[in-house]
């Protein structure tokens, strides 16, 4: 059985989700994930943001134009005024139940619920056309197998058993429809996996019964040597590790998730790249099979802030990393980029929401500067020591181009240089040049 997640561009429209039905009705078993129809995640963000607010009209005002279009899709969608019918029924129910927020008070818990429901009403609006064209599925809640544990992490256990009690429950389709994203946490309350999460719950499903593939369908011919909107005569990238994976989706590349990979990995599931608007098309394959003495790929991550350390007290001494350590993780921010010396450390970061904070406990320990306006470019590919010359390679197109930080061993697969926002274009072009020879 395969695993196949759809983005929400790929069930975007009524002519998209009747392109992927056709796709998926091949006569094989499989598992199909999919996300909120494009646009309607960052809708029910701007609804809750009105609730918050206690703005109920203005929250009013967009549910109800959300509606419409809504019901402009399912018109479009089926052919039979009977299951517009049943669509509608189910579609504007969901709404009803939004409204009802608008009454009450509102927190967090209540924003979670609302925005689950995108992906309530994707599903069932594909899961009602397939039955329409005489395609047999089953809709899988999510809500009763996907689960998240005390440290917000999925519970792959819970997952496990429960997603197969749920198939067994529910009985044996060729086709079985679920949601990406939402869950429950380990109160019983609704949840999500963050944004981007519709691969995670792939790749989880995938692990949980042992998939033979895992496909993420989006909108582009797989996972592309370098950015595609800035860069020309990018290519797809056929073949990669989950390791250069891993790297290229956390420092920049949008067409994965960074957290998709791990169970697969950990599982052994290949998880192959596709595009709905040309599904002939190879796209990208991510095993564990690794292409030596082979540079892959460039990603670029937008937004970064760099941190320097200087203290004298450093030198020499055991336990100073670790204080400084201690404090991100006290704010819960992530450091993506580490570069030290003998009286000095390093670090980017991307999330400033604690920045003030993290300074002023940081100045106990040194002097300390703060650059913004920053981002990171990685190099990725089989950059092992042993390659003589490939990190020269991309330090050489760096040469005109003024680098704040390089990172470079920490990682078999990557060599990271931090650089001004201002330099990213030409700094993409430069490696594209020189790595893969494009002008």
């Amino acid at each position: 059985m395969k695993v196949l997640k759809f983005g929400g561009t790929s069930v975007g429209s009524a002519a998209r989700m009747k392109e992927v039905a056709k796709l998926i009705n091949d006569n094989t078993p499989k598992i199909v994930v999919l996300s909120a129809m494009s646009g309607t995640t960052n809708t029910l963000v701007e609804i809750s943001d009105y609730l918050h607010k206690k703005n109920t009209s203005a929250a009013s005002d967009v549910i109800n134009t959300l509606a419409g279009k809504y019901k402009k899709h399912i018109d479009e969608l089926y052919s039979t005024q009977e299951y517009k019918d049943k669509a509608w029924e189910i579609v504007n129910g969901i709404f009803d139940y939004i409204r009802n927020f608008t009454k009450d008070m509102f927190t967090l818990f209540e924003e979670k619920i609302i925005l689950a429901q995108g992906e309530l009403i994707s599903t069932n609006m594909f899961n009602l056309y397939l039955q329409e064209s005489g395609i047999k599925s089953i809709l899988l809640p999510a809500l009763e197998y996907m689960r998240t544990d005390k440290d917000s992490e999925p519970d792959c256990v819970f997952i496990r058993e429960n997603l197969k009690r749920v198939m067994d429950e529910y009985g044996k389709a060729d086709i079985y429809i679920t949601q990406g994203y939402i869950c429950k946490n380990i109160y019983g309350e609704i949840d999500n996996l963050q944004r981007g999460g519709s691969d995670y719950s792939a790749s989880l499903i995938g692990a949980a019964i042992n998939a033979d593939e895992i496909q993420i369908w989006t909108d582009i011919d797989g996972l592309h040597n370098n950015d595609p909107r800035v860069v020309d005569k990018t290519f797809p990238v056929r073949n990669l590790s989950f390791d250069e994976a891993a790297e290229l989706a956390y420092f920049g590349a949008k067409i994965l998730h960074p957290t998709c990979v791990q169970p697969a990995k950990s599982a052994n599931i290949p998880v192959r790249l596709l595009n709905t608007m040309e599904p002939e098309a190879p796209g990208t394959l991510i095993s564990n099979e690794t292409e030596k003495n082979k540079i892959k790929a460039i990603a670029v991550k937008d937004n970064i802030t760099a941190i320097k350390i200087k203290s004298s007290r450093m030198l020499l001494a055991h336990g100073f990393l670790r204080k400084i350590f201690e404090i991100f993780e006290s704010y819960h921010t992530s450091i993506d980029v580490v570069v030290t010396s003998e009286v000095g450390v390093s670090m980017s970061i991307d999330n400033t929401k604690n920045l003030d904070e993290i300074v002023s406990d940081l100045k106990k320990y040194g002097t300390v500067e703060v650059d913004s306006d920053l981002c990171t470019v990685c190099v990725v590919g089989d950059l092992d020591y042993a390659n003589v010359g490939f990190e020269a390679k991309a330090i050489d197109a760096m040469d005109d181009i003024q680098v704040r930080m390089i990172s470079y061993g920490g990682s078999r697969y990557n060599i990271t240089f931090l650089i001004k926002a201002e330099d990213k274009v030409k700094a993409l072009k430069n490696l594209n040049e020189k790595l893969f020879n494009i002008k």
